[in-house]
């Protein structure tokens, strides 16, 4: 099944397979800009799903976006509507069919995204080692394994059969702002009296939520880690409209005037108004990797997951890593129905790092 190295021809039409989700496409956002810097003059072509095909928007080294909704696919899934899954699957091919591919590269490795990289008809489909069955059944090849458990170092792997090797990788995520997004982000901070660019009065984001229940730290923590930051630091909370009671609930810890702007962005608005700021303070979630993209300082509070598997590779990122002794289990819900490591990172913990920060 394993190919001799190859390296790709210029004109050589390459297709990306990483549907979702926010964090994970920004990660395959560095495996993308090291195969075109090394091959410029390959075609590059993304197939992505909503909402994370937002952050993809004016890519330098992204030739063509092809936008599937993946999400219609799980809800029929989840309901057994299976009719709707073949319509689903036909509408795949049917997208990938205008387009000719010599090489795929499976940066998932789902099920769901091997039948995609096979439905693309490229002769030459790479896929990489990851913890799903069955991806490998589409591919024509694997890339090697590495110990490196890090995520984005494993995307990388991907380009090994094209001649890139990891003495190659240049880390960096990449999500590109246009002029206008940054002046609609200085006036979106103008209209809500935040100063910006002001060294005496620093502006801390503060995402309070993330997709897994058991990676969030309690809202109250949040409120008891902020009340203590001096008065100068302009605080405001980030969001899906889901977020604004959790939000709600640390604003009334914290008990000091404070913004939220949950439910007001798109990921687009966020991520320019994420290039404005001082710093961010979040769990593991997309967030965190938006700010990576767009070089905005991080402290992340981590539990269930690892940064030495998702945390950003670049500098200026700063991780809270909880005592307890179950950490890093990297389970959705805590076996133990406690959310203990999180639980048990300390509010004055985060006060002191915010403060080494901000000054």
């Amino acid at each position: 099944m394993q190919k001799k190295n190859i390296e790709p021809a210029d004109g050589t039409r390459i297709l990306i397979v990483r549907l979702s989700a926010i964090g994970d496409v920004l990660h395959a956002t560095a495996v993308v800009h090291n195969l075109k810097r090394i091959y410029p003059n390959c075609h590059l072509t993304w197939l992505v799903s909503p909402p994370a095909d937002s952050l993809l928007q004016n890519n330098p080294d992204i030739d063509e976006l092809l936008i599937w909704d993946r999400r219609i696919i799980d809800r029929a899934f989840a309901q057994k509507k299976f009719g709707t899954v073949l319509r689903c699957l036909k509408d795949a091919k049917a997208l990938l069919d205008a387009h000719e591919f010599d090489i795929a590269l499976d940066i998932q490795g789902l099920f769901l995204s091997g039948i995609l990289t096979r439905l693309s008809g490229a002769p030459r489909r790479i896929g990489i080692h990851e913890r799903h069955e069955g991806n490998f059944l589409f591919m024509s090849e694997m890339a090697p394994d590495i110990d490196d458990p890090h995520k984005i170092r494993r995307y990388m792997t991907a380009l090994s059969p094209l001649g890139i090797t990891p003495a190659d990788f240049q880390p960096g995520l990449i999500l590109t702002l246009t002029d206008s997004q940054r002046t609609w982000a200085k006036e979106f901070w103008q209209a809500h009296d935040i100063e910006i660019g002001n060294p005496n009065r620093p502006l801390l984001l503060v995402n309070t939520r993330t997709t897994w229940p058991d990676k969030n730290w309690p809202a109250q923590n949040f409120g008891l880690a902020l009340r203590q930051l001096p008065p100068a630091v302009q605080i405001v909370f980030t969001g899906a409209p889901g977020d604004i009671p959790y939000i709600q609930e640390a604003q009334t810890v914290l008990g000091r005037p404070s913004l939220s702007i949950a439910g007001k962005t798109n990921l687009r608005e966020l991520s320019a108004l994420f290039a404005e700021a001082d710093l961010l303070l979040t769990g593991d979630t997309g967030p965190l990797y938006i700010a990576e993209a767009v070089g905005l300082t991080t402290l992340s509070l981590w539990g269930p997951t690892h940064p030495n598997i998702y945390g950003p590779l670049t500098a200026g990122h700063h991780f809270i890593l909880s005592p307890h002794s179950c950490t890093a289990c990297c389970k959705t819900k805590c076996r133990h129905k406690t959310n203990a490591c999180m639980n048990a990172i300390e509010p004055s913990v985060v006060t002191e790092e915010l403060m080494n920060l901000l000054k």
